[in-house]
């Protein structure tokens, strides 16, 4: 491909963003419209997941292609050197592309690590500087009494026009609009949206509020009580059973949250100014989240956990038609957020570094029958080790060896846990075995004489990714203390 065919790629990234939350997905009350054009212009994958549902280690994944055990970080914890393999803006800019990363963070250390981005504009750090000068005593983005980890929920205290989703595409189009010409681009447009604080302006949050909102699915194995996630804030555990007014709320901010980002991103995707009227049709565009939110299915709320709500993410892919990829197609193959990289490089007409363990999406994009993988592993330090093949979830969980297996095919909001069913005895054995396999060289000492061995400490860092700090020996009993998720 002649350099100067080579696509603009638009990287759109929400944060705890659920897999189910869009309308194309047939979400029963959710408004994304412009998120779904995307995938009518493209393909879904409807079985992406984040292989360490939080915010570190899955913005890692994303931007190196490598998995959590190869780049260190499995669970959360803030302030953590990272040795970068080359990166997905690496690469670009390396090759001629024009870098710029918008909207929130990545959880780089130091903040203004650049990670391969010629220019960052970032929230919090630059947009509460913003917003300080323009909202002296509101308070700033916390102003209205609503937190980063809270499930409660109020409309948004200022002006829609300050609005964290507002202000980071404004920064996007001001980014198009001044824009080197000449080369092709990389723009990241990173939300923190719909992660709390849930506080959409008052006209999305009142939208939810006046429909029927889906009710929360509760497990015929899940319990209110139990040892807490992280966290021991009574307004925002990470296990609780809210009823009525709270759960409604709660609910109808994060959908509002949504659909909010949905409207703004017109701004950027419409057929009039656009960014593709801008590139002369010539640009890739993927959507996607970190990880999910439970929202208060099975009792739990936020990330970290490895069911469906938590793990699975939306991944949107549509490029210009060249690339012969499908239209309006749906593919359940398990894909992760390691895939981005490889996939984005290939389409750019770019080498793609050999650290890199995700594989790219292109032939399934294009419909091409491929011996893809059987299964996606799934971690959360100190809580469990999941695989799953888009079919099956086996999940086991560190600290007392309980395991859970679900049957996602005919049970995909994972009601109904096979662990102790007689039946699927065989079945449980297999993914025991697969997990085995999997975790057999790790550092901790999950596998013992053949056999997973619970009980183990399990912390966020692996020892290639040096904390700060003391953390305990590997083997050793496990702590009684948890970190916090994040």
């Amino acid at each position: 491909m002649a350099s100067d065919a080579r696509p603009s790629i638009l990287l759109i990234m929400t944060d705890q963003q659920r897999g189910d939350a869009l309308s194309c997905a047939r979400h029963p009350v959710l408004l994304t419209p412009n998120m779904d054009t995307i995938a009518e212009a493209g393909v879904r994958f409807s079985h992406c997941y984040s292989t360490c549902p939080t915010c570190i280690a899955a913005r890692r994944s994303l931007l190196s292609g490598q998995y959590p055990r190869t780049h260190g970080m499995v669970g959360y914890r803030d302030g953590v050197p990272w040795q970068v393999p080359p990166t997905l803006p690496d690469v670009l800019r390396e090759h001629g592309y024009q870098t710029r990363l918008v909207g929130r963070n990545m959880h780089q250390h130091p903040p203004r690590r650049r990670l391969g981005y010629d220019e960052m504009t970032l929230y919090p750090q630059d947009y509460d500087r913003w917003l300080a000068e323009r909202a002296p005593e509101a308070g700033g983005v916390f102003g209205g009494g609503v937190m980063h980890n809270d499930w409660t929920a109020r409309p948004w205290h200022l002006d829609e026009h300050l609005h964290p989703t507002n202000w980071t595409v404004e920064r996007a189009l001001d980014f198009l609009r001044r824009r080197d010409p000449s080369c092709p681009f990389f723009l990241t447009v990173s939300f923190i949206a719909p992660h709390p604080p849930l506080s959409p302006p008052a006209f999305y949050m009142e939208r939810y509020l006046r429909q029927e909102l889906p009710p929360r699915v509760l497990g015929d194995w899940a319990s209110p009580d139990g040892y807490d996630l992280g966290g021991n804030d009574k307004v925002a555990p990470s296990r609780i059973s809210l009823e009525g007014e709270a759960l409604r709320s709660a609910r109808a901010a994060y959908f509002g949250l949504i659909n909010h980002v949905d409207d703004q991103l017109r701004r950027l995707l419409n057929p009039i100014n656009g960014v593709d009227v801008q590139t002369g049709r010539n640009t890739v565009v993927l959507f996607c989240a970190d990880h999910g939110e439970m929202l208060g299915d099975h009792y739990l709320w936020r990330k970290s956990v490895p069911y469906e709500p938590s793990a699975r993410v939306p991944l949107l892919i549509r490029a210009p038609d060249r690339y012969g990829l499908q239209h309006s197609a749906v593919i359940d193959a398990p894909v992760s957020l390691e895939d981005v990289m490889p996939t984005l490089l290939e389409l750019a007409d770019v080498p793609i570094p050999p650290t890199v363990e995700g594989r790219s999406l292109i032939p399934l994009l294009r419909g091409e029958s491929v011996d893809w993988r059987p299964y996606l592993h799934i971690e959360h330090a100190p809580l469990h080790h999941s695989l799953t093949d888009a079919r099956t979830k086996y999940i086991w969980w560190v600290r007392d060896g309980r395991e859970q297996l679900f049957d996602l095919t005919s049970d995909p909001l994972e009601r109904h846990d096979l662990a102790s069913d007689t039946r699927q005895r065989d079945r449980l054995v297999q993914w025991r075995e697969r997990l085995v396999s999997a975790l057999a060289d790790r550092p901790e000492g999950f596998v013992k004489k053949g056999e997973l061995t619970p009980g183990v400490a399990y912390v966020p860092v692996l020892p290639h990714a040096p904390a700060e700090g003391d953390r305990p020996a590997y083997g050793a009993s496990h702590p009684s203390t948890q970190e916090r998720t994040v």
